[in-house]
């Protein structure tokens, strides 16, 4: 029996790879390393702004002033990156022009200000604009084509992601994951992930750390767990549904209410000031890590998630920078710390559940909070995380925070 020939097209085929992986881990390279960077500065500025605010708390009084300079600088400078996350996904799929670099230098300027004066807000749509932004500035210089953008794009928000929160696995994902609700783009897998690693790795290079917690006791799933925790999940898809209908509602009322931009925030700034003083305490403003941290830990009052939310959602729909990733896993973990009064699994467990589980309804992607479950919190309660994950994504309805958001059917 002879054997067959070997066909020269699988050679070629071969070729073609090695050429598309050397294309891309040099391009990953370069993205990995600017954008992890840039991800390192953010943050210990960051730590730096919340820790002056923090012992100097007389500068909320001032947050109206912080929404000004806000509100003022992207009227006057930014009106072309203006529309942040979503300007990312609009020019994935209908591309016009080269994302300016200034997003990443304004945003920035953007949150650190938001934060400094005592607003709401996270630091993901910080991260991912900057690594957006930074990776586009190639598709001129290396005069890229219409497809291999999109992948740049990509592997900008991958980095982005994964080296603001240490999690390379949920940044890979996320990054395909949030473009088209329903499709995954898989020729930009390797790229995603050579990109979220090496930006992962350049954040710690610079010494920066990541918050850390722990689950001590994951049950075994049988068929009350398993019911328990469907019904968590179906409360954190409903929490991720109010809170994007949310920040949808606020920025509509201060857009339809105050016509000069500038202002917006500075009333906002008004009102968020005089109720942190109302309610004598700045749990509930900036990224709120202590409380996720003691959710984790100890029984928080069951108000502390949807205080959160009203905080969050107000801060950015008045026109303040920042993500909105971070205060949804306060939320999560807070109404999971609040829902162990009456479902029986380890406080800690739901904690973790709906750390992730608020973020994947809000977002639309629970593949990459599932792994990003098990990246933070270890592989034990990945099956836990993974159908809170998934129920919540079902129950959150076909909106969520990023208006831009392509979905692909419906969702069940």
């Amino acid at each position: 029996m002879t054997e067959p020939t070997p066909s020269p097209y699988s050679k070629i085929a071969q070729l073609s790879t090695v050429v598309f992986v050397a294309k891309w881990l040099f391009m990953s390279l370069i993205v990995g390393v600017l954008a992890g960077s840039a991800s390192a500065f953010f943050l210990v500025s960051l730590n730096w702004v919340t820790d002056w605010r923090e012992s100097h708390q007389w500068i909320i009084w001032l947050l109206p002033l912080g929404g000004f300079i806000v509100g003022a600088t992207y009227h006057y400078f930014g009106q072309e990156v203006v529309k942040g996350n979503n300007q990312l996904i609009e020019e994935f799929h209908n591309p016009k022009q080269i994302i300016p670099l200034k997003m990443a230098p304004l945003v920035l300027f953007g949150t650190l200000v938001t934060h400094f004066f005592g607003g709401s807000a996270g630091r993901e749509g910080t991260a991912v604009q900057m690594g957006g932004a930074i990776a586009d500035q190639f598709s001129k210089l290396f005069k890229l084509s219409p497809h291999d953008r999109r992948i740049i794009l990509v592997i900008g928000i991958s980095a982005g992601f994964a080296s603001v929160f240490g999690t390379p696995l949920a940044g890979t994902v996320f990054a395909l994951e949030v473009l088209i609700v329903g499709r995954m783009r898989y020729k930009a897998l390797l790229p995603s992930l050579l990109t979220a690693l090496i930006a992962d790795y350049t954040c710690h290079a610079w010494d920066v750390a990541h918050t850390h917690y722990v689950i001590p006791y994951v049950p075994t799933l049988h068929a009350d767990t398993l019911l328990w925790s469907i019904l968590a999940g179906i409360l954190f898809g409903l929490t991720a549904l109010a809170f994007s209908k949310t920040v949808h509602f606020w920025g509509t009322f201060f857009k339809s209410k105050i016509a000069y931009p500038p202002l917006r925030p500075v009333l906002g700034g008004v009102v968020i000031a005089v109720a942190v003083w109302a309610l004598g305490t700045t749990k509930y403003i900036g990224l709120g890590i202590p409380t996720i941290v003691a959710s984790f830990q100890q029984e928080l009052p069951a108000y502390d998630f949807l205080l959160k939310l009203l905080f969050t959602t107000f801060t950015l729909g008045a026109g303040f920078k920042g993500g909105e990733v971070t205060p949804l896993f306060f939320i999560g973990a807070a109404l999971g710390n609040a829902l162990s009064i009456f479902i029986p699994l380890p406080m800690a467990l739901l904690a973790g559940m709906g750390f992730v589980a608020v973020f994947s309804g809000a977002t639309n992607t629970p593949i990459a909070c599932t792994l990003m479950g098990i990246e933070l919190f270890g592989a034990d309660c990945g099956v836990f995380v993974g159908l809170a994950c998934v129920v919540a994504f079902l129950f959150s309805g076909h909106s969520g925070i990023y208006s831009s958001q392509v979905v692909e059917g419906s969702k069940h």
